[in-house]
């Protein structure tokens, strides 16, 4: 948390917004994220209640973070309470306010004028922090039509989106702005949900990453946040409990699970009323929102004795290029309940094996090894994910690796620190001492 409030404050200083002195240790906090994400595509969904909150400015300038580490981002906003605002001040009643229903006219021509004034809004908002941005008919609509015998007039659906455009400007490294009102075939507008739209968005533009920034905190259950939520389970709530989710997050978790079906790694949902929240659900270990993620790790399970022969037999490239310590198939099976397997098709690509130390406080994860074919795939990083969430609930505060030739791999990619022999567990440090291998020895605070 500390590095993230020093990074935002390192960037308001070199933005001129703060007088502060930029420290060399706040630089590397800052750098040890630059390679997480870079030339990645995060969609960025604004309720219109955010855009309309005190703290909507701190938004736009977490968004500047952001882009400083080439981070590319397409925003799409909402209208829901600007809508509601309109109505009562034209004393005009309305069919629905947030795109979830049908849209008579009346409700699309009081729409189209709080998408422009919203859109201003943001569009002033990132001027001011030097981003570059621009609005586009990269959308086109067509009308929902008759739903459950309900005529839903002139809400719409996405057509096709123009990926090509939105490429364009994503490489021109301008942000596109996207608006709840888009053109059919024939020029004519209609009102889509935004919700839906930012999920569409990200599963064609192959983002990383799809947030949605409300007014809400994250998705509750009894009263209790739930930060990290496999989309298996988050299906689950919504058909057997749909009532446990708050009325106004109900249609960011059904678009969450429609995003990530359709290949997008992780969807987050928070309040973007705090503080930072944008950098410190991407960047802080626990986030303070709730991430939704893939059901990749349902590919990853805790090793049985049969396993034994095909860890063994992957792993023997790493221990002739002397990546790993070599592990006969009886010690591999000895042990075997310390060990993880990546499986696809029945096949086991990747093992990852996990020791723990002064009573699970700290966790060593080594033997990562992937299969050449599933190399470079995002295979290892999934595996120390999955190996660091074990870990945690296991009541680890800290993981170490010790590794001779992955020190990139951890570092980079997993958000591992380089450490001392004084930072390993007793029994650990005296084998280290022992065989030679003079590995780096990286940790990780859980």
């Amino acid at each position: 948390m500390l590095d993230i409030l020093r990074f935002r404050n390192d960037f308001e200083t070199m933005t001129g917004t703060d007088e502060s002195s930029i420290k060399p240790t706040d630089l590397r906090g800052i750098l040890k994220y630059v390679p997480m994400f870079r030339d990645h595509v995060f969609v960025i969904a604004l309720d219109g209640s955010l855009v309309a909150h005190e703290n909507f400015q701190n938004v736009l300038l977490d968004i500047a973070v952001l882009r400083s580490l080439n981070i590319k981002m397409v925003l799409v906003h909402g209208v829901g309470q600007q809508l509601n605002a309109l109505s009562e001040a034209r004393a005009t009643p309305i069919t629905n306010a947030h795109g979830e229903g049908p849209t008579d006219s009346s409700t699309l021509e009081l729409a189209t004028e709080a998408t422009a004034l919203v859109s201003l809004q943001i569009m002033q908002g990132l001027t001011r922090n030097g981003l570059r941005c621009a609005l586009s008919n990269g959308v086109r609509s067509k009308e929902v039509g008759i739903v459950k015998g309900a005529d839903q007039l002139c809400s719409g659906k996405v057509d096709k989106l123009d990926i090509s455009l939105f490429n364009s400007l994503l490489n021109a490294n301008t942000i596109p702005i996207v608006t709840p009102i888009a053109f059919n075939r024939e020029g004519a507008s209609l009102r889509i949900n935004s919700d839906l739209l930012a999920a569409e968005l990200a599963a064609q533009l192959d983002a990383s990453k799809l947030i949605y920034m409300t007014s809400h905190a994250g998705i509750e259950v009894d009263n209790q946040p739930l930060t990290n939520l496999p989309v298996g389970e988050l299906e689950a709530l919504l058909q057997n409990a749909p009532d446990s989710i708050a009325d106004r997050l109900f249609s960011k978790a059904q678009h969450a699970v429609q995003a990530i079906h359709a290949g997008t790694p992780r969807a987050h949902i928070l309040d973007g009323r705090l503080f930072g929240a944008l950098l410190n659900e991407i960047f802080d270990k626990v986030g303070i929102g709730t991430m939704v993620y893939s059901n990749d790790y349902q590919s990853i399970r805790r090793a049985v004795k049969a396993d034994a022969y095909s860890i063994y037999n992957i792993t023997r490239n790493g221990v002739r290029s002397e990546t790993l310590r070599d592990r006969s198939q009886p010690a591999i099976e000895a042990d075997i309940h310390n060990f993880l397997v990546y499986e696809i098709d029945g096949s086991i690509v990747g093992c990852v094996h996990l020791q723990s130390y002064d009573d699970d406080a700290v966790i060593e994860i080594g033997s990562v090894y992937v299969q050449p074919f599933y190399q470079n795939k995002g295979v290892g990083r999934r595996m120390v994910e999955y190996a660091e969430t074990d870990a945690t609930e296991r009541g680890a505060r800290r993981v170490i690796a010790l590794t001779t030739q992955a020190t990139n791999f951890f570092v980079k990619l997993c958000g591992f620190d380089e450490g001392q022999c004084d930072d390993l567990p007793v029994a650990r440090k005296a084998d280290y001492l022992e065989n030679g291998r003079n590995s780096k020895i990286l940790y990780k605070d859980l």
